[in-house]
């Protein structure tokens, strides 16, 4: 432990006591939460997150599931839900992991159902079950639907728009710690999906150790909703001499990069990332993500070289209105064969000119 770093007592007791002041001393919890440890167990996190989100604690009715399965993604949930066994902890009794899957998919539901706004994603139930693992049913939703409407909520649009925009604040990060790193992740063409269910998840999905899992939790509560790109950058950056050992090939970049090491060195690496957040906050890269954005956007299809019979052969809006208005009148029928003579005439003099 780096000196002068407090004992996990010595900070229990400054986290009891920041929690007994009136009102609660919510910088000091903030503080407690972003530094070394955390807020060291799940009973005072139980306690502290709903002051960090200014939450006031009340007991939740949930809908009856006869209402729950009205709700257009209710399936997808299921099927999320269901396939999430991995997240929770080994030699758990198959009877109370079954119950709080089903817990789960009453409080995504139902958060859902009351925000008609929110759309739901997938990687949303890894968030959750995190919660409720610490937390229990009722606070999980309350904390849940906060963060949905404030930290999480770029993720939760009807499209992916405002999550890429967060993705593409990652190069500019790195490149402002190492220009050379961009460089060679911009030349292999790798881009940023790699890392999206690091972001979306809050890296629930991608870490295997579950102490680890929530005390990133204390850390991006505390902070601003953009501090997980910015522990990605983080994690890259902290790679960086093996990505540049690497072939610089868009396949063997995103394969390396996708798979998070398990010895990853948490703390130093939240430093590292609260560090590139104060001396380039997203504020200052708004320019050049910009740019980046310009430089990777689809460029729109060349227009088709127009026929030299198109001009000869097409006919203006009026009359074609015209005809569609009186397409059984007599005078519609001279007009159309009318029109046809005229074509083949200019087509024939057209032809004659050209090849002459």
């Amino acid at each position: 432990m780096p000196a002068g770093t407090p004992t996990e007592r010595q900070k229990t007791l400054a986290i009891m006591a920041a929690l007994k002041d009136d009102p609660v001393d919510i910088n000091t919890l903030k503080q407690l939460s972003i530094s070394r440890g955390g807020l060291i167990n799940d009973d005072l996190r139980a306690r502290c997150w709903p002051h960090l989100l200014g939450i006031t604690v009340q007991e939740v009715n949930f809908y009856s599931e006869a209402v729950l399965k009205q709700y257009r993604d209710y399936n997808q949930v299921l099927l999320d839900v269901n396939r999430s066994l991995k997240r929770f902890p080994p030699g758990m009794e198959e009877s109370q992991r079954l119950g709080m899957q089903d817990e789960m998919i009453k409080i995504i539901v139902q958060i859902l159902i009351n925000n008609p706004d929110l759309h739901y994603y997938q990687g949303y139930h890894d968030i959750a079950v995190t919660f409720l693992l610490v937390v229990g049913e009722s606070l999980t939703y309350q904390i849940l639907e906060e963060l949905s409407n404030n930290h999480l909520r770029d993720f939760m649009h009807k499209t992916m728009d405002n999550t890429t925009r967060i993705l593409d604040y990652l190069l500019p990060v790195i490149g402002k710690a190492s220009p050379e790193l961009k460089h060679f992740l911009q030349k292999a063409e790798v881009g940023t999906i790699f890392c999206l269910s690091w972001l979306i998840t809050w890296f629930g999905h991608v870490l295997s150790d579950f102490h680890h899992v929530v005390r990133l939790y204390d850390f991006f509560i505390a902070c601003h909703p953009f501090m997980p790109i910015y522990l990605a950058a983080a994690i890259v950056l902290h790679r960086e001499s093996e990505v540049l050992e690497t072939e610089c090939d868009m396949a063997m970049v995103h394969h390396l990069l996708s798979k998070i090491p398990a010895d990853l060195p948490i703390e130093r690496l939240l430093i590292t990332a609260a560090d590139l957040f104060i001396e380039y906050p997203p504020e200052s890269l708004d320019e050049e993500v910009e740019l980046y954005r310009e430089s990777v956007k689809p460029k729109p299809p060349a227009p088709k070289k127009q026929s030299k019979w198109t001009t000869v052969l097409s006919l203006p809006p009026l009359t074609c209105r015209f005809l569609k208005e009186h397409a059984n009148s007599a005078l519609a029928a001279w007009l159309i064969s009318g029109t046809v003579c005229v074509v083949a005439y200019l087509a024939y003099q057209y032809s004659n000119k050209s090849s002459s």
